[in-house]
């Protein structure tokens, strides 16, 4: 068996079309599978939340995915990805309370904490960037 097909093609493929819908489905960047890239292939354990998580844990857990997303290739990409599917997690060293505050909701938003990000969002052009971290903190 030989690795390669050296036959050439009988016929000329059609022109790819790429319709708008089309980056829904593969991502913001077309045909590239850009995940393949990324630093958490086979470490979705710390960018997507267990169940019943205690605050600490999260907090421990997101740092760890964030330190990845740090030195990650493909970290905006992946934002953008997030941003535009309305996924949740974290992805682009990003989490959903962060892509929400950025006008980037998703279908139904987690608990308590969106009720108090949205206030912050509705509230934000008023906040001093200190007040808005402070807020963020408590």
């Amino acid at each position: 068996m030989t690795t390669f097909d050296t036959r050439t093609p009988s016929k000329t493929p059609p022109p790819l079309t790429v319709s708008p819908e089309d980056s829904e489905h593969r991502g913001p960047i077309g045909d590239i599978d850009w995940t393949q890239f990324s630093n958490c292939r086979g470490k979705t354990h710390l960018f997507f939340a267990p169940k019943a998580e205690r605050p600490q844990a999260r907090a421990r857990r997101e740092a760890k995915a964030r330190s990845l997303c740090d030195v990650c290739i493909v970290r905006d990409t992946c934002r953008d990805f997030a941003r535009v599917n309305h996924e949740y997690g974290l992805w682009g060293a990003e989490s959903e309370e962060e892509r929400h505050l950025a006008g980037f909701t998703i279908a139904a938003p987690v608990g308590l904490r969106s009720a108090k990000y949205r206030h912050l969002r509705d509230n934000a052009a008023s906040l001093t960037p200190e007040a808005l971290e402070h807020a963020e903190q408590v």
